[in-house]
Formats: structure tokens, sequence, C-alpha cells
């Protein structure tokens, strides 16, 4: 869950904390960079900063991060490997007998899985923003 985001418009304040590290950990959103300060992510864009704070440093809680500020990232990928799963094996019995049937039914789990990992992703972000 993003704790309430605060917006610091760059005209008002440029600012940036001594000791923020440049990371890649965090979802850009459009930023320009992103930095982080312990558990403080800071989001840089052309005329703003948004500003919010983690329950977990992702450097040194990678999982725990996951777990507690980012659940649509563990729960979209569970959506996709169980539903490639499922549905690579489905076509894989329907077609046993057919040629390409390995092909069509890893092009299925594939395609599947995109679908569904995203819709999992998707879903559980919005259900976060109640």
């Amino acid at each position: 869950m993003i704790w309430d985001e605060i917006e610091i418009p760059k005209e008002v304040r440029h600012f940036m904390l001594e000791g923020a590290e440049e990371t890649v950990l965090g979802q850009k959103n459009g930023a320009k960079k992103q930095y982080r300060y312990g558990n403080l992510h800071i989001r840089e864009y052309d005329d703003k900063y948004l500003v919010h704070m983690d329950r977990v440093d992702p450097r040194k809680d990678p999982l725990g991060h996951l777990v507690q500020d980012a659940p649509e990232i563990l729960v979209g990928i569970a959506s996709a490997i169980i539903t490639a799963n499922k549905v690579s094996s489905s076509v894989s019995k329907l077609q046993k007998n057919m040629p390409f049937a390995k092909g069509t039914s890893l092009f299925a789990g594939l395609l599947a899985s995109v679908i569904a990992g995203y819709a999992g992703y998707s879903l559980t972000k919005k259900l976060k923003e109640f």
C-alpha cells in the first residue's frame, strides 16, 4: 500500500535528501528517476517530486517489501504460473496425438499466463486503492 503520497512541485522546492540513492527498485510510474532513502521512496518528474513511505525497504528485505508494499506483483506472478500450468496441461491432454501438440500447449500456456498475470496484478492494484 502506498501511504499518502506527497507531491512537491519543483518550482516551490527543488530538493533531494543527502544520502538518497538512485534506484531501479520500484515502479517508476513515468518518473525520470527514482531514489530511496531508507523506507522513503522518491520519484522525480520534470516538474515535481512524488514522495511516499514504504513499510519495508526493498534493498534490505525484497520479499518483505513485495508482501507488505507490492502484493500485486506476487499475485500477478502466482496467477501467471498457476494459469500457465493449468492451460498448458489441459491443451496438452486435448491434443496429445496431434502434430505440434507440445508447441501448441506451451504457446497457449504462455498466452494465458500473460493475460492472467496482468489481470491478477491489475485487480490487486485496484483493490489496494480502497
